[in-house]
């Protein structure tokens, strides 16, 4: 920070909470309460991010550099008043615009804001990319930078593909997808509000210096007349499960009565297949995630019921392999090879989703780390530039 700050940049840092005092918090919660109200959470949880921003201005102060610690109230985060999951709704920036302006190296805490009576909320899991991110669009920040525990975002997961390389650069469009299919590196709000407000997002690590993955709108490629490589990473997604709906009159409004009660319990639905009519029946399949099996399980028996279904089947044993790349929309073949790759292996294909940039398959889960290091071989990934 102090170095930033010396090469003459204005420089606003946003920080989490220390590593498992956020759970350290919950678990005092629980203690008591364990039904405690969300309000009295969020007061609670929103001090972890208190506590570093207080330590890191005065280790700023101490190395002589002005530093001044905003909670997200005094940064003027104006949330919506849904406690454990608010959503920004506008940030009065003129206060830190004095502040920068002054030479002071502002340090707010991420994940928190205050709604419209000044109740304390939080923004839910990854809050602080989130905080980031909108902090950098409302200052109209030239960079927002991620620091986090990997030296970038890869061409798939290196514990599963040692031959992985970082990539230099990739778009919003590439990172949500890869956000939502598992790779872990950023949240996918943040990088939602990054594409919204055309910030540019770079994510380095916090312990070994280098230049990043820079995650930009995919116009900025064309800018730089840089050839967009047809592939730009493998992802991979574990905790899947697939469940079944079989002898399913096909007829109009019965994917709602099915989907219609998953959705009100607010589980998320990924793959969805539905078979060709046979007599009048069909099998309606999807996938969520393993958490919510039980509790899809048991919505569908009542469904089966009344729609007079023949049964429900689940499975648990399977896991979501996805190429990403914007590369795709100019390129015809794509499929095939991912297909062709995986048949070679014997790799069966149980489900198949598509989206321009995207293609993804369900396969068994024991197959996941082969599937994943196949299709890196097989695009080539390991090289820049692959084609």
């Amino acid at each position: 920070v102090v170095k930033t700050r010396e090469a003459g940049n204005n420089v606003v840092v946003v920080l989490s909470a220390m590593g498992g005092e956020t759970n350290r918090l919950l678990g005092l919660a629980e203690e008591i309460d364990p039904q405690a109200s969300a309000r009295e959470m969020d007061v609670l949880v929103s001090t972890g991010e208190q506590v570093t921003i207080a330590l890191l201005s005065i280790a700023l102060q101490k190395r002589g550099c002005k530093a001044l610690s905003y909670t997200g109230g005094q940064a003027k985060i104006l949330t919506d008043d849904i406690h454990g999951r608010a959503r920004i709704l506008n940030i009065d920036s003129d206060r830190m615009h004095a502040a920068l302006e002054q030479g002071q190296v502002l340090v707010v805490a991420g994940f928190q804001g205050t709604d419209n009576k000044g109740n304390i909320t939080t923004l839910g899991r990854g809050g602080s990319d989130i905080t980031a991110v909108a902090l950098a669009a409302a200052l109209k920040a030239d960079e927002c930078r991620i620091y986090t525990d990997v030296e970038g975002v890869y061409t798939a997961d290196p514990r599963i593909v040692p031959e992985a390389r970082r990539l230099d650069r990739v778009t919003v469009e590439e990172m949500l997808e890869m956000a939502s299919l598992g790779a872990n590196v950023l949240q996918t709000r943040s990088v939602e509000f990054a594409g919204k407000y055309n910030v540019k997002l770079r994510v380095l690590s916090s312990f070994v210096e280098g230049p990043g993955t820079l995650i930009t709108n995919e116009e900025d490629y064309k800018a730089d007349d840089m050839e967009q490589p047809l592939i730009s990473g493998i992802a991979h997604q574990a905790d899947e499960a697939k469940v079944t709906l079989r002898g399913v009159p096909d007829e109009p409004g019965v994917a709602f009565r099915i989907l219609g009660p998953i959705a009100d319990a607010h589980i998320n639905v990924d793959v969805i297949v539905q078979n060709v009519s046979i007599e009048g029946l069909t099998d309606f399949t999807f996938t969520i995630g393993r958490g919510d099996l039980d509790n899809t399980t048991e919505l569908l028996n009542k469904i089966c019921v009344e729609l007079n279904a023949q049964d429900v089947t689940a499975d648990s044993n399977i896991a979501k392999i996805s190429v990403v790349g914007v590369g795709m929309r100019s390129h015809a073949g794509v499929a095939t090879r991912m297909f062709k790759a995986l048949a070679d292996e014997n790799i069966n294909i149980q489900m198949i989703s598509t989206s321009e940039i995207k293609i993804s398959v369900i396969v068994e889960d024991k197959y996941m780390e082969l599937a994943t290091r196949t299709l890196h071989q097989e695009f080539g990934l390991e090289h820049a530039q692959a084609e």
